[in-house]
C-alpha cells in the first residue's frame, strides 16, 4: 500500500492548530542542536522536505556512526514529521544503524562481508569466520551484507566506505591497522576530454533545435534500444507513454543496481560519468523534465564523489542550470531497484512497491507523471547517435540485434563486464570473453539474468542469450548478470544463498512475498525437497506478490527441481515427487 502520511499531512494542515510538543518522549533541547548543528538552521524550510529525510538520516549516521533515537525525535521536529515516519523510515534499510535509548551503540568499525553468490562461491563464508575470530568485538563487528556491485573482485569486503576484492584476512587486517576507510580513487574522463569528442554535442542540437524529439525516438526505434536494467522495454515507447502525460514531469535515473552478479553500471560510470550524464539530460529533454533526479546505491560511495564533482564541471561550464541535476542517496535495500518503489525512496519514504495501476509513467515522483531510464540505457544514447542505429542493431549472433553488457562472475578465469553480441550464448562468451572456466572446474550451471533470472544447466549453455529468448526455459537476462556453477560447488548452498537473499530482502509489505521467500527457504535447508509443496508455494508468491522480488524468487528453485536432480542427489539432496 502507499504511504499517505504526507497526504494526511497536507489534509489535515488546515485544521489542526500546532502541537505543543511531539508525542511520546519529551525532546532532547542538546539533541536537537546537535541536529540543526549538522543539518542547517535555514528558514525558508527546504532542508525540511519530506524527500530530504533519507539523504537527511545519511548525515546524521555519517556523522555519529548510527542513529540514536534521541536525534531521531529530533529529526522529527526538525522536519515536522511524525517520530513515527522517521522510525518507520530510518529502520527499514539495512544502511541505517538505529540505537535505542538502552542499547549500546555499534562498534567504531564496521566490516561487512558480501555473501552474495559469487562472493560465497570465492570463499566469503570462510573469510568471515576468520575476521569474526580475529578481531575485538568491542572496537570491530563483522556483518554478512548483500552483493556490493564488485563481483568480478570476490570475495568483497567493505570498511567504512572503502572495498577490498580479493579479500583475504591479512588485507582487512592491514585497512584496519591503517584506519583509512575512505573511498577507493577512481580515475575518471574528465568534462574537458569529453568535450574533446564532441561530447555534449547531442544535447546542444537538441536544445537548439537542431535535433527533434521525433527524429530521436526513431533513432531509438531503428536501434532497438531497451531498458538495461531488467524488464527490456523499448526506451522509446516509454518516452512517448511519459510525454503523453501532462507537465510537469520529472526524468529518474535506477542506478541502483541490486540484483547480485551486476556491476555493469558500475563499470560505465566510472569511466564515462560524462557520457552518461549527457544520455540523462538527453532523456529527460526529450519529455520535457522539470527536474533530472539520480538516485545511486549506497554501495557506491567513490562513485557519489565523481558525479558531484561531473555535474558541478557541467553548472559551472553553463551547460545545465544549477540543481536541475538531483542526486540522491540508497540507503541498502534492493527493493529499490523495482521502479515505483525507487521512487517512494526518493520522497523519503520506506521503499516498498505501489499498486499499479496507475503506473509511475502516470504517477510516479511527487504524484507526476515520471520517466525512469537505466543507468546503461542512456549511456548508449550519445553513441548510438553519433555512430548511427544501425551501427548498434548491426551486432548480434543466432538472430538477435544490438550489443550486450554482460556483468559475468563466478568459475570464470576473466570475470568482469564484456561487452558483446546480442543473442551470444554462454559457451561462446566463456570460451571468447572469459578465458574459459577456471581450472579444475567443469560447467554445470549457470544463471543467464542474477539471483532472479532463473538457474540453466551446463546442457543449455548454447541458447542465445538475449531478451526473449530464456522465457521458453522458464528464466529471463534480466540486467545481464551472469554466474556461473562448476562441479565443485553445492547446489543446496547455491538455492540457500539465493533464497536467504530474497527473504532478507523483501519489504515486508505482501504476505506471498514475506512469508514465502522464509518457508521456501526452510524448505531447500532440509534434506528431501518435496516438489509438490514447493511448486505450490512457488505458484502462490508468483501469482499474489505484489511486485518482481516475489514473483521472481522461486525461479532458481524451480530451475534446480526441473533440471537438476541428478546432481542434487549426488549431493545427498533428495528430491521427491
Amino acid at each position: 500500500m502507499v504511504s499517505t502520511i504526507g497526504k494526511t499531512q497536507r489534509a489535515t494542515s488546515g485544521r489542526r492548530g500546532p502541537r505543543g510538543k511531539p508525542r511520546g518522549r519529551d525532546l532532547d533541547p542538546a539533541a536537537f542542536a546537535e541536529v540543526e548543528s549538522l543539518l542547517g538552521t535555514d528558514e525558508d524550510s527546504s532542508l525540511r522536505r519530506r524527500d530530504l529525510l533519507i539523504e537527511n538520516l545519511h548525515t546524521l549516521q555519517d556523522a555519529y556512526g548510527h542513529l540514536a533515537l534521541r536525534h531521531l525525535r529530533a529529526l522529527a521536529t526538525f522536519m515536522n514529521l511524525p517520530m513515527a515516519a522517521v522510525y518507520e523510515t530510518a529502520t527499514f534499510y539495512a544502511h541505517f544503524d538505529v540505537v535505542h535509548d538502552n542499547q549500546a551503540p555499534p562498534p567504531p568499525t564496521t566490516i561487512r562481508v558480501c555473501d552474495s553468490l559469487s562472493c560465497q562461491l570465492a570463499g566469503a563464508d570462510t573469510l568471515q569466520a576468520e575476521l569474526q575470530a580475529g578481531v575485538d568485538p568491542s572496537q570491530v563487528r563483522v556483518i554478512r551484507a548483500p552483493c556490493m556491485g564488485r563481483c568480478e573482485t570476490a570475495p568483497v569486503v567493505e570498511m567504512g566506505h572503502r572495498h577490498l576484492g580479493y579479500a583475504t584476512r591479512n588485507a582487512v587486517e592491514a585497512v584496519l591497522d591503517t584506519g583509512h576507510y575512505h573511498p577507493e580513487a577512481i580515475d575518471w574522463q574528465k568534462l574537458d576530454d569529453y568535450l574533446g569528442e564532441d561530447g555534449y554535442l547531442l544535447l546542444s542540437d537538441c536544445q537548439t533545435g537542431k535535433v527533434s524529439v521525433g527524429a530521436l525516438t526513431t533513432m531509438l526505434e531503428a536501434s532497438g534500444l531497451r531498458g538495461l536494467g531488467g524488464a527490456g522495454f523499448p526506451t522509446y515507447r516509454k518516452w512517448g507513454f511519459v510525454r503523453a502525460e501532462p507537465g510537469p514531469r520529472y526524468c529518474v535515473i535506477n542506478a541502483d543496481e541490486g540484483e547480485p552478479g551486476t556491476f555493469k553500471d558500475r563499470y560505465y560510470l566510472e569511466r564515462a560519468p560524462h557520457r552518461f550524464l549527457e544520455g540523462a539530460l538527453v532523456s529527460a529533454w526529450a519529455i520535457d523534465a522539470t527536474a533530472l533526479y539520480i538516485y545511486l546505491r549506497d554501495e557506491y560511495p567513490g562513485l557519489h564523489r565523481v558525479l558531484h564533482e561531473a555535474i558541478a564541471e557541467l553548472e559551472a561550464a553553463g551547460l545545465v542550470e544549477p540543481g536541475y541535476i538531483v542526486m540522491r542517496r540508497g540507503a541498502g535495500a534492493y527493493i529499490c531497484g523495482e521502479e515505483s518503489a525507487l521512487i517512494e525512496s526518493l520522497e523519503g519514504k520506506p521503499g516498498k512497491p505501489r499498486h499499479r495501476p496507475p503506473y509511475v509513467a502516470q504517477v510516479g515522483l511527487f504524484d507526476r507523471p515520471t520517466l525512469v531510464n537505466n543507468v546503461e540505457t542512456v549511456y548508449w544514447i550519445p553513441l548510438i547517435w553519433k555512430r548511427g542505429a544501425e551501427w548498434f542493431a548491426g551486432h548480434g549472433r543466432h538472430g538477435r540485434s544490438g550489443l550486450r553488457s554482460f556483468s559475468v562472475s563466478g568459475r570464470i578465469n576473466k570475470p568482469g563486464v564484456h561487452l558483446a553480441p546480442a543473442g551470444i550464448t554462454l559457451n561462446e562468451l566463456i570460451d571468447e570473453y572469459c578465458g574459459g572456466m577456471q581450472e579444475g572446474h567443469t560447467l554445470v550451471a549457470y544463471l543467464p539474468g542474477g539471483a532472479s533470472g532463473g538457474i540453466l544447466p551446463a546442457s543449455k549453455a548454447d541458447i542465445p542469450l538475449d531478451f526473449d529468448t530464456l522465457q521458453a526455459h522458464d528464466c529471463f537476462i534480466g540486467s545481464a548478470a551472469v554466474m556461473v556453477v562448476s562441479d565443485q560447488d553445492d547446489l543446496r548452498a547455491v538455492a540457500t544463498n539465493l533464497l536467504a537473499f530474497f527473504a532478507d530482502e523483501s519489504c515486508g509489505q505482501c504476505t506471498p512475498c514475506r512469508v514465502g521467500t522464509e518457508k521456501m527457504l526452510a524448505l531447500l535447508q532440509r534434506d528431501t525437497w518435496d516438489v509438490a509443496e514447493l511448486s505450490r508455494l512457488s505458484q502462490v508468491m508468483m501469482d499474489a506478490s505484489i511486485c518482481g522480488l516475489g514473483q521472481a524468487a522461486p525461479n532458481p528453485v524451480l530451475g534446480l527441481l526441473k533440471d537438476f536432480r541428478e546432481p542434487l542427489a549426488a549431493q545427498n539432496v533428495i528430491v521427491r515427487g
